[in-house]
């Protein structure tokens, strides 16, 4: 849908552009203008649709931590703030660091059947343990049954978020 509304917004320009440059017409075509602007008006509404959605899923995610750690006798946060910093570190962690984690891990993921990538998110909850202050994590057995339950957790409330078609 963004690729089509790119596609619509670039041809727009261009036929406003080609309008403007005609040298028989002194102003550029209403349809022109029309299309440009609902199709520039599209993008912005989709653009923040995806804003909308991310800052939801922090949220989220945010409310699983903080129900975790009242549950996981391991773990714990010091506030809702701290629990939204977690959100926002995890998502971090597991945008940069966790793709490299599994490629040095390769082999050892391939032995185990994927098993392995249980340990790579446990060390994802450990960093993040080190890198926000509010939050902490008692060990690794903890860590791993905080980011097994973690992924149940968000998988179910992200099912909240999905479109019904």
């Amino acid at each position: 849908m963004i690729w089509f509304n790119a596609l619509i917004l670039s041809e727009a320009k261009l036929l406003f552009l080609s309008l403007n440059t005609n040298l028989g017409i002194a102003e550029p075509d209403k349809k022109a203008h029309i299309l440009f602007w609902y199709t520039f008006s599209n993008l912005f509404f989709v653009i923040k649709l995806i804003k909308m959605k991310t800052f939801l899923k922090i949220l989220l995610t945010a409310l699983a931590v903080i129900v975790l750690a009242t549950v996981l006798p391991g773990v714990s946060v010091s506030g809702y703030i701290s629990a939204i910093i977690v959100a926002v570190v995890i998502a971090l962690l597991n945008m940069v660091v966790k793709p490299i984690l599994i490629f040095f891990t390769l082999p050892a993921t391939i032995v185990t059947f994927g098993l392995f990538l249980f340990v790579i998110n446990a060390i994802i909850i450990l960093l993040a343990d080190k890198l926000v202050g509010g939050f902490a994590v008692s060990g690794f057995f903890a860590a791993l049954l905080f980011s097994i339950l973690l992924s149940i957790f968000r998988s179910v409330l992200f099912s909240l978020l999905k479109e019904k078609k």
